[in-house]
Parts: C-alpha cells; structure tokens; sequence
C-alpha cells in the first residue's frame, strides 16, 4: 500500500439501531477514512448464558444486564448488513466487518467483501481462522492479548488454509488501553519475526498513538469512533468523537508526507535559505591590494553566496587581489 490504510472502527457504536450506522459511515467518510468496519454476529452464536462481561463493559453498560443481554442489544439483522454494504458503495467507502461467527462469515462472503479482519479474540479459534483462509482473501490479524507462539501458530491454520495476503495488527484490548501499556514497539517484533506488514489497532484514548505508530511503519491504522461519547454501550467513550477521527486522519496524513523518501538532501524548500543561513569568508576591516590574507583581516560572516569558510586554509596566506571594504565577500 502506498499509504497507510485507515480503518474507521464503528464497531457496535451504532447500538443496534441502522440509522445510527449509516450516520457513522457518513462520519467515517466526511474524516477521510479509507474504510468503515462494523462487527457481524449472531447474539446466541457469540455468547453463551454464562459469560460474564468485561470491567470496561461493566462500566460501560447497565449493571444487572449479562454480556448476552447486552450484545443482543448491539446485534444488526443480517440484511441490515447488506443495507450498509449498498450505502458505503453510494458514499464511496469500502464496507468492512468483522464476523464473529461461522454463520456471519458466509454471510459476508455472500456482501464479497474483499478483506476479512480477525479480531484478537479469534486468534485461537480454529474451525474460525479455518473458514476465514478457506476464502482465500486478504486477511488483517489483530493479535490482542497474544504472544509470539500464539500468533505463529494462527498464522500457520491460516496459511496452510489458503489465506491472502496477511497483516498483523499490533493490539491491546483493554478499553480504554493505559498508555505505559500500549507497548506499539511490540509491532515492530511483529514485523521482525514473521516478515509481513503490520499496523496498529489503537484503543488509547486520543490521537497520538496511531500518529506514533505510522510514523515506525504502521501500514494499517484502525481507531473506534463514535458519533457521541456519552452515548449508552460498551465502547463510545474509548471512542474517538467525528472531530477527533478526522483530525486523526488528517494528522497520519501529514506524517505520511512529512516521512519522505529517505534521501537526505537539500529540499526544494530550503534550498533558498542556503544563501542566507550559510556564511561566507568576508573581510574583517579594509583590505589594501597586494595584502597577505590572514586571521586578522578576514572573518566568517552571512550571507552564504561567496567562498565557503570550508576553504579558509585555502584562503589564509593568499595575496588580495584588489582592495576591499569592511564585510565585503573576498574573492581570490
């Protein structure tokens, strides 16, 4: 990719309800995002009665309610999903979603969606990463709460499956992710040990760590959004606001641009400063014709558009050609 490929996380942020979704796609492409992901799953297939929910969840969320109860609340229809696949197409923006299941799986593969996202919790379900290789597409891999032998070992079923290309997202699933936490280096570990591409799926609060990360190489940024903060449900306030999200966007951006190609040279911005930065061997007092050049009569002053004090012992012991005035460029 030959910018880092951004990815607009909605998530569950749309509470279940479609036209918040589709609120969130306008969002996500009015921020200059190259994608919008959402989370496909069936409640009764993702969760069993007994699961408890997570401490952010629990803060998050009503208190009596189970992890099943909430993520029913959070589930789309099927078909809305083709409804939001059909409306990202009119925007001008790839639809994503991440599946959950075996069942939501085929259904995105009926939407054709191009590139599948396994989230850090699937990292060790087989029968899973089985079916996602068995489409043979892309695949971007966050490895949340994983280590290196965990992460081989998934790379390994997806491999020898059929998989796509893959990436490997550096992650941590905490909600919000402390920042003496976030350990983005570990993505460059990534990159070293298993020679793919890697990004960054960011759940700091704020912008500064996906910046961070593209700036060590990240080739995919995804980042939760919302389009209010304080809205009910487990996510929305470790959630960027619009705002936020398109600053976000705007600031990889700029650091894509700003780490060039490498070369070092002269700009063609500051090239023009060369003459008035840089200094040049002047003279120090009035200096008569047939005068020997020395430290006591010449000096190093701006402008730059004379002969380079690189040269001064080339300079020192020369004859002066001709008179010259206080400050006035000597030349040879």
């Amino acid at each position: 990719m030959s910018k880092t490929f951004i990815i607009a996380e909605a998530g569950v942020n749309h509470n279940g309800k479609i036209k918040l979704a589709k609120k969130l796609i306008d969002t996500a492409k009015s921020a200059g995002a190259d994608a919008v992901k959402f989370q496909t799953f069936k409640a009764e297939s993702l969760v069993s009665k007994a699961a408890q929910k997570a401490e952010y969840q629990k803060q998050n969320t009503e208190a009596d309610e189970s992890q099943l109860e909430m993520v029913r609340k959070l589930e789309l229809y099927f078909s809305n999903f083709e409804e939001l696949e059909k409306y990202c197409e009119e925007k001008e923006i790839l639809f994503l979603s991440t599946p959950f299941d075996l069942e939501s799986i085929d259904l995105l593969e009926r939407l054709e969606m191009p590139i599948y996202k396994v989230p850090s919790g699937e990292i060790t379900n087989l029968p899973y990463l089985m079916k996602i290789a068995s489409t043979c597409k892309p695949v971007i891999m966050s490895t949340g709460m994983s280590d290196l032998d965990e992460v081989s070992l998934a790379l390994e079923v997806l491999r020898e499956n059929g998989a796509g290309t893959i990436t490997l997202l550096h992650c941590n699933t905490q909600y919000p992710t402390p920042f003496d936490d976030a350990n983005i280096r570990a993505m460059l570990t990534l990159k070293e040990r298993f020679g793919l591409a890697v990004g960054y799926s960011d759940h700091t609060l704020g912008i500064e760590a996906p910046i961070a990360a593209v700036a060590l190489g990240a080739t995919v940024i995804e980042k939760h959004f919302t389009l209010d903060k304080s809205m009910e449900g487990p996510d929305h306030r470790a959630s960027l606001d619009p705002q936020e999200l398109k600053v976000m966007v705007t600031s990889i951006r700029n650091i894509e641009v700003a780490l060039g190609d490498g070369i070092k040279r002269p700009s063609k911005s500051e090239t023009p400063n060369k003459e008035v930065a840089r200094k040049s061997i002047v003279a120090k007092r009035n200096i008569v014709k047939g005068e020997f050049l020395t430290e006591d009569n010449i000096t190093v002053k701006r402008p730059g558009n004379g002969i380079s004090p690189m040269k001064w012992f080339e300079v020192l012991g020369k004859s002066a050609k001709r008179n010259f005035c206080e400050d006035e460029l000597i030349e040879l």
